[in-house]
């Protein structure tokens, strides 16, 4: 953990260096930016463990700028925003985001969520020597290689939506929760969960890879229990 790095962009120069020295008290390498363009120079020299992004930035608003990392990065990104609005959030995280934290906030939180941000991606990141892939009529899920093809086309998959949707197929029988999906893409325990949060990934996923709106094809909802894959496809594609 000693050598993550973890670029903070806020226009606020007493927050990143808050932020600078809780991290660097934790054991991380601390990097600041106070608008998008000096993110961005720092980005083009390097890429970051970790990215901790305010939404109001002086020259771009942080989410365009989560949509351009999101072009050729897959590194983790947390929002730190003043709006506590739920529309914002989900903005947030259908641009690209992998989690959301309002101001004011507690350090202490902030760092469990750095902590379980950057060991799923270090574990995601780790090599398997075996192939592992799940394929359902027209999708293949490659976890190996991280890669989702509808119909044979590569389809952008950022990590959590990913994590969820390979929790799901991997495990098509099972029914699961939006507070046990959400523990097992975010790695934090709750005691509730965060079920909106849930339904946004839910959403995004079925965007890409579901073509009738109002008859969901591979994730199914169950009433009152949560969310499954359809394991009925996944016994069609073996046979």
């Amino acid at each position: 953990m000693g050598n993550n790095k973890i670029l903070i962009v806020d226009d606020e120069k007493q927050i990143c260096d808050l932020l600078a020295t809780y991290l660097s008290k934790d054991g991380y390498e601390p990097l600041t930016a106070t608008s998008c363009e000096e993110a961005k120079e720092i980005l083009n020299k390097l890429t970051p463990d970790l990215i901790i992004l305010d939404i109001m930035l002086p020259d771009k608003s942080g989410m365009d700028l989560c949509m351009e990392i999101r072009r050729d990065k897959t590194v983790p990104i947390i929002f730190l925003s003043c709006k506590t609005e739920t529309i914002d959030k989900i903005m947030a995280l259908s641009v690209g985001g992998d989690d959301y934290i309002t101001k004011p906030f507690i350090p202490e939180e902030l760092l469990a969520r750095v902590k379980a941000q950057i060991r799923r991606s270090e574990q995601n990141s780790s090599v398997e020597t075996d192939e592992e892939i799940y394929t359902a009529p027209g999708l293949t899920v490659n976890v190996t290689s991280r890669e989702v093809f509808l119909d044979g086309e590569l389809i952008n998959m950022p990590v959590k939506e990913f994590d969820i949707l390979h929790l799901l197929i991997k495990n098509s029988r099972r029914i699961y929760s939006a507070y046990q999906i959400y523990e097992h893409a975010w790695q934090i325990n709750s005691i509730t969960g965060d079920e909106k949060t849930v339904m946004v990934y839910i959403s995004n996923i079925r965007k890409k890879i579901e073509n009738n709106k109002n008859a969901y094809k591979y994730i199914i909802s169950v009433r009152g229990l949560g969310y499954k894959f359809n394991h009925q496809l996944i016994e069609q594609s073996e046979g």
